[in-house]
């Protein structure tokens, strides 16, 4: 007799499932050719605790956004207090997605973030969403901005004027390969690296707060720009004001982009200690006070940088900041190498989580040589994976023009995020209220909570499409690139999805199923199986 694997080439190999997507060890069918066998386990010495966890989240976190998008912020809006006000909102909405994030991620403790979420929600067709998040995740999901940005900081240090171009990303390129090497060969070091960076990048916001109560207090090498006097009104000046609706998005976005990291832990949950207890300490200590910090850090900007050079100058905001107060002090050349040194921990924090994303999706099979990019091989760590990680990111560093590369690879990084993390919590609110699900977690997010993060990503993801008031090629390139590239990379993954489950079984005759299960002691098992589809 037939096995409904020989009538349904979309059937995988039999396996128990709980209601949280928990998965048990699988059942092989006559047909189905088991190739090989990985597993993944970790010693407690590579595991990261609560501390761990705060400044993986950090470094991740604080980045290039603070020290470089609050002059595009301000240029959007044209306006003191509304660019204040922008930074409070995105704090509220980083809240308001920790919230949706730690009711999955506490249901469900295992890596891989939004793919283990959407998956649990959207389950037809199988795999779909898990396809459309691994389009984004892997062509979008890079390290481009805060090289980039590192580049730049360390040409602003050595005293150029102009630090952009192609030296920057020479820089750029350097330091994302130095990051995924570490993290490849020495993985326990890559964790200690950026948990002092992470105490670097605290030490620079601290003052930068500070250097700006004293600017407040006129102590500064300029005359008071007088930002604050009539805070609210909304102005057209030269290089700000006047975007409309479409400026006001996409300074949202950026300002997004700067929180960027608060869901840093949720793809490495299988790497942390009793990840149910250490999440909801970590995650909510270290976005409350990086919110608290980056509100300070704009009011320091506002009191010594005038409105035009804020909106207009070609150098990095906090280096402006930094000269506007200090002079041309040695201490002033010097702290850009420290924001640089940031942006080095945003660059380790990234690649640490997102390699381990990417190797979930080959832990899949989702991946063409997943059993390649899965690897752990030859260090125990995901060497493989950081490889794509690197590769996706040296490809967005070079390809750009030199001009507008910055803005674009911000833009470019945030935007599908909104798609997700709205799909995100629309299967939260669906979870709650349908019974048929059973869903229980240990964390519970009010309705109006997710309501008011689902609204926000729609506007986010919609808004971009709108053509702005002034100029529409403000930023050296059309408006509409970044939504339209976004948008067709997560169009994409459904092109893949349709290959994948549909056209490749129907000439290759097999496909390859990877199954997984965790065993007593907590590691990691997967299986990669050969499931024929097609007989003679």
């Amino acid at each position: 007799m037939a096995s409904k694997l020989d009538k349904d080439p979309d059937a995988t190999v039999k396996r128990a499932q709980d209601d949280n997507g928990g998965l048990a060890p699988p059942e092989y069918p006559d047909n189905a050719d088991v190739q090989v066998e990985n597993t993944y386990a970790y010693d407690d010495s590579r595991k990261l605790g609560v501390t761990g966890a705060v400044f993986l989240i950090l470094n991740k976190m604080i980045g290039t956004g603070i020290f470089s998008t609050p002059s595009g912020i301000f240029a959007a809006t044209g306006s003191v207090g509304v660019s204040l006000f922008l930074w409070v909102i995105g704090g509220i909405l980083t809240f308001a997605g920790l919230s949706v994030f730690l009711e999955f991620g506490l249901a469900i403790p295992r890596s891989g973030g939004e793919k283990n979420y959407l998956e649990r929600v959207y389950r037809r067709p199988k795999y779909v969403a898990t396809c459309v998040l691994a389009a984004q995740m892997i062509l979008l999901g890079f390290s481009s901005g805060n090289s980039l940005a590192f580049g730049r900081y360390v040409l602003f240090a050595s005293g150029s004027t102009a630090p952009d171009g192609w030296a920057a990303r020479g820089i750029a390129v350097a330091c994302i390969t130095f990051s995924v090497l570490l993290h490849a060969i020495l993985p326990k070091w890559g964790i200690r690296l950026f948990n002092v960076l992470g105490v670097f990048k605290v030490i620079i916001l601290l003052f930068i707060v500070f250097s700006g109560f004293a600017a407040l207090a006129g102590h500064r090498k300029v005359p008071n720009p007088h930002n604050f006097d009539h805070a609210f009104r909304l102005e057209k000046g030269e290089g700000y004001g006047g975007g409309g609706a479409y400026a006001y998005s996409t300074a949202l976005l950026r300002i997004i982009y700067s929180y960027k990291g608060w869901e840093n832990a949720n793809y490495v949950l299988g790497e942390i200690k009793n990840p149910r207890k250490t999440l909801t300490i970590a995650a909510p200590l270290a976005i409350g006070g990086v919110t608290i910090l980056y509100v300070l850090a704009n009011v320091a900007y506002f009191a010594a940088i005038p409105k035009s050079d804020l909106a207009t100058s070609e150098v990095i905001v906090a280096g402006l900041f930094f000269k506007n107060v200090f002079g041309d002090s040695a201490g002033a050349r010097s702290l850009p190498a420290f924001v640089a040194l940031s942006n080095l921990g945003n660059v380790l924090a990234v690649s640490f989580a997102h390699a381990r994303l990417n190797q979930e999706f080959a832990k899949e099979g989702l991946l063409p040589f997943s059993r390649f990019w899965a690897s752990n091989k030859p260090f125990n760590a995901p060497a493989t994976a950081l490889l794509l990680h690197w590769i996706v990111t040296i490809i967005i560093l070079l390809a750009p023009p030199a001009g507008p590369a910055y803005n674009f690879i911000v833009d470019l990084y945030t935007y599908p995020g909104a798609w997700i993390n709205g799909f995100v919590a629309a299967g939260l609110i669906y979870l709650h209220y349908s019974k048929r699900e059973r869903w229980e977690s240990p964390w519970h997010t009010y309705l109006p909570i997710s309501v008011l993060y689902l609204l926000a990503n729609i506007f986010l993801a919609v808004v971009p499409f709108i053509p702005p008031d002034g100029d529409k090629n403000a930023e050296g390139y059309p408006y509409y690139v970044f939504p339209v590239v976004g948008v067709g990379v997560l169009l994409l993954g459904v092109v893949y999805w349709f290959a994948w489950t549909r056209i490749w079984p129907k000439f290759g005759g097999y496909k390859i199923v990877a199954e997984r299960h965790v065993d007593d002691s907590g590691a990691e098992h997967i299986r990669y199986v050969k499931v024929y589809t097609k007989h003679d």
